[in-house]
């Protein structure tokens, strides 16, 4: 079987809508991994979790190694335009071509595991895709991959790769209905990507109840070797670009200009960098005070707070990302602003709508093209008085 590109992207959409149709759990992944000859294995591997902010520390820690010339991989979910964008090798998406040959692998794999009773189902859409991304790596002789977990973390596709370094971002409520009704919950669905075979930890800044649950969790499993403490202290400097000065444990960087937009983003590149600390001493791969400074100022994250002309682009999808999107406009943003909002029908628009609508003069109500939209005209019960 050889299939196009179209062909690959067909046969995956046709596996199920991602998260409507998504099954949690690892046995399915990790027999198709296996039966891969384990690309996973052969490099270093990065994975980050958390409710908000995950994205935006795959994209800073990716961008650095990139400046550092190190080979990298990056696997982020989900994609604007093209699902070759959540396949990215040194900076660069995967090609349509290598995307479909490594589609046409992994299918074939799957069916024959069906067929052979070694899986009772075959795996679903993010699971292939994420076996593709292990693959593409492989091929690639990357020396880092960076994952970004889909959903949760303790049944998430991403964490059967065994990561070799965990980081999680700031924990919130989102997804309620898969991961559970309170932080502590969540916090512990987020957690288990930290595992027996886990060498390093960084924890970005955290709720107090999520800590307690985090650190419960690196206790069970053995963790010795934390960096969650000290954080990096930030003075800004010029706020109106997001300069800032850092001092660390161990450097003092100064006039740091970060790619990525919103005061909130300098706890991600907080995270980053204490994952690239890592990388570097434990790790040592050739990463310098240069490369982090050209790393963080050089990242980008498509569709958050992304502008294109008048337009401000920004994903954020739960409260605690549409109160970073609050504070940008309030700090950056002058004058009448026209929203254009819709939203997936599981999450809690009501909430965010009260966040965000004090700052619209109008509000454009719409629907994207998914069986998970919700209509306009539920979305206009949610508007605040």
């Amino acid at each position: 079987m050889s299939n196009s590109f179209q062909e690959a992207v067909g046969y995956l959409l046709s596996l199920g809508n991602e998260v409507l149709a998504m099954k949690l759990g690892l046995e399915n992944i990790r027999k198709l991994l296996d039966a891969l000859d384990r690309p996973q294995d052969k490099y270093t591997k990065v994975q980050v979790a958390g409710t908000n902010g995950k994205g935006s520390v795959c994209a800073f820690v990716n961008s650095i190694c990139v400046a550092a010339g190190i080979r990298v991989g990056m696997f982020t979910s989900p994609h604007l335009i093209s699902i070759t964008e959540r396949v990215q090798i040194n900076g660069t998406e995967i090609s349509e071509d290598d995307f479909a040959r490594l589609s046409t692998r992994v299918r074939e794999t799957s069916e024959r595991l069906v067929e052979a009773g070694e899986l009772e189902n075959i795996p679903t859409f993010f699971e292939q895709v994420t076996a593709i991304a292990l693959l593409a790596f492989a091929e690639a002789n990357v020396e880092v991959a960076i994952l970004e977990t889909g959903l949760g973390g303790r049944l998430d596709a991403t964490t059967a790769a065994d990561a070799d370094i965990c980081a999680i971002t700031r924990i919130d409520l989102d997804h309620q209905q898969y991961l559970g009704e309170t932080i502590e919950e969540i916090a512990a669905e987020k957690a288990a990507i930290i595992q027996r075979d886990t060498q390093n930890v960084v924890i970005g800044e955290q709720r107090p109840e999520a800590l307690r649950v985090v650190l419960e969790r690196c206790k069970q499993v053995g963790i010795r070797d934390l960096d969650w403490e000290p954080h990096l202290r930030w003075t800004v400097d010029a706020v109106s670009s997001l300069k800032v000065k850092v001092a660390t444990t161990r450097h003092v960087f100064s006039d740091i200009e970060l790619g990525l937009r919103g005061a909130h983003q300098r706890e991600n590149a907080e995270t980053a960098i204490n994952v690239v600390r890592i990388l570097r001493y434990d790790f040592a791969l050739g990463i310098s005070d240069e490369n982090v400074l050209a790393g963080l100022a050089a990242a980008r994250h498509a569709g958050r707070l992304e502008s294109i002309g008048r337009f401000l682009l920004d994903g954020a999808h739960n409260p605690g990302g549409a109160q970073a999107l609050r504070d940008y406009l309030d700090e950056f943003v002058r004058g009448p602003i026209t929203m254009i909002f819709g939203s997936m029908n599981d999450k809690d628009a009501r909430e965010i709508l009260s966040i965000l609508c004090a700052r619209a003069q109008r509000v454009i109500l719409t629907r994207a093209d998914s069986l998970r939209s919700s209509p306009p005209e539920s979305l206009v019960e949610c508007l605040p008085e």
